[in-house]
């Protein structure tokens, strides 16, 4: 059931966060549907674990379907706690991961549990270009649940899934034997919609890898890293790479650190997350030829551009600029692929590839136009907020270098942009810390404020806002700080 430590909708939460990190909220909603006898059979948290925690360190919000409970299936309860968590993501702008395991929709709730499908899909759509969403498959994905991993941004799958809208044997003139549409394989390499499969423990793996290179949202950027890389380190064997990006992208990312998106779909094409500096960076490669494991020759390309690549560039490239992640393009192609397929839709292909989205609010756009004209008058906006805001955030992270960070006692983020620092104290005391602080006259933010309801399950988050005060009174904010920071170090330590 559910509620037990042996789910495995648990165990997935388990083991994708940070351990002991997950707090679960709806843990007693249950099916609210009365009719053929459903009130006689226990649907315990009606098939779906909903509730947040940290990977990393980073909030995130988790939901999980148990297939143990009516199958995983989607009822109207159901539903709404799904909905439930975009909202509080929304709210706090932190990624959404889903786990799903599913039979599809729930008919003894008919009408109402086809409404909370419609409910999850508005959900999705205004997340889309706000907050990053990645799907886990596991088990079935059918019917209506198939929309959810497609309006979602990445999708990994186990490599004994199931994902279908309709089953292979529903399709004219097909069975499963001859074609399965619904494995991993397929939907990875014809459909496009997976970007990894492999084992329940490797895409796991794969999402926590996933999830520490993306922002939390598309206005506050926590996708940067200490780089210990030197970006002008010598790479010998580089120029023997080229033909393969992915053999060459590790080389050039600090500490080879390499997600590639959509290996197995257009593999003339290479998209991938890499950083360079720390940062996070979208990489887009023309490839010539696929090298297997052992270095041998597996496929060539000849240098061509097809439909299918350029549909996975338009789409990866959509998705970095909706969250302001850099795209450095590779090129080395000669033409587009001559074949009746890519005759057909490179065109449209080609057009995407052409336009760039501001955010996906179109009203929001127009005021982008209006009020910013040209780039020319977007770069002097963008000078004289820098001006205003770098002393401020100097006035923060160079006292907590000089301060902090050789004792060990806490780590902190460093805002390329954005309002915020974020600070993650020695665990367990957060609160404290900023109780001195307000004895000794400097009042801040409370304690795990990015958390919904406040509740930071390690009392660690501090959220440091700079931009309102002068910067002679950061300055002291600051120094009180540190003090505090080693006096609840210290209480922790028992010294």
């Amino acid at each position: 059931m559910s509620n037990e430590t042996g789910s495995r909708a648990r165990q997935r939460i388990q083991a994708l966060l940070d351990g002991g990190s997950f707090v679960e909220i709806g843990a007693g909603v249950t099916a609210r549907s009365t009719d053929f006898n459903l009130t006689q059979k226990p649907t315990p948290s009606d098939g779906v674990i909903t509730g947040y925690g940290v990977i990393d360190g980073g909030l995130v919000y988790v939901y999980s379907q148990d297939a143990s409970v009516l199958g995983g299936s989607m009822g109207e309860m159901h539903a709404g706690k799904i909905v439930n968590l975009y909202k509080l993501a929304m709210k706090t702008g932190a990624p959404v991961i889903g786990l799903l395991d599913c039979a599809g929709l729930r008919l003894e709730e008919a009408a109402d549990a086809l409404h909370g499908f419609g409910q999850i899909y508005l959900a999705q759509t205004e997340a889309s270009g706000v907050i990053p969403q990645i799907t886990g498959i596991f088990g079935m994905c059918g019917g209506g649940m198939a929309l959810i991993p497609a309006l979602t941004d990445f999708t990994l799958m186990e490599e004994e899934g199931k994902l279908f809208v309709n089953s292979p044997n529903a399709l004219t003139g097909n069975i499963d034997s001859k074609c399965d549409t619904a494995s991993a394989a397929f939907q990875a390499e014809e459909a496009g919609l997976v970007d990894f499969a492999g084992s329940e423990e490797q895409v796991l793996a794969q999402m926590r890898r996933l999830f520490t290179l993306l922002p939390a949202n598309n206005e506050d950027d926590m996708s940067y890293a200490e780089c210990g890389d030197d970006l002008n380190r010598v790479i010998p064997d580089l120029a023997s790479c080229v033909s393969d990006p992915a053999l060459m992208l590790p080389r050039i990312s600090d500490s080879q650190i390499y997600f590639e998106v959509k290996p197995d779909y257009g593999k003339d094409m290479v998209t991938a997350l890499i950083q360079l500096g720390g940062s996070t960076v979208g990489a887009v490669a023309n490839r010539s030829v696929l090298y297997d494991a052992q270095g041998n020759e597996s496929e060539k390309y000849d240098g061509v551009l097809s439909a299918r690549g350029a549909r996975k560039a338009a789409e990866f490239i959509e998705f970095c600029d909706a969250f302001s992640i850099p795209v450095v393009s590779f090129t080395n192609v000669k033409n587009y692929k001559a074949t009746k397929c890519s005759e057909a839709n490179m065109a449209y292909m080609e057009k995407l590839l052409t336009v760039q989205v501001i955010s996906f609010d179109k009203v929001n756009q127009q005021r982008h136009v209006l009020y910013l004209k040209d780039k020319a008058h977007t770069l002097e906006l963008m000078k004289k907020h820098a001006a205003i805001m770098g002393p401020k955030f100097r006035c923060v992270v160079e006292p907590l270098d000089r301060e902090i960070a050789p004792l060990e006692i806490a780590s902190w983020r460093r805002p390329k942009g954005g309002y915020f620092v974020s600070l993650n104290a020695m665990p367990g005391t957060a609160k404290r810390t900023l109780a001195l602080c307000k004895e000794a006259g400097v009042t801040m933010t409370g304690a795990g404020a990015t958390f919904p309801y406040g509740k930071d399950p390690q009392d660690s988050n501090i959220r440091i806002a700079p931009s309102l005060p002068p910067v002679e009174e950061l300055e002291q904010a600051i120094a009180v700080l540190c003090v505090c920071l080693k006096m609840a170090a210290l209480e922790k330590l028992g010294v």
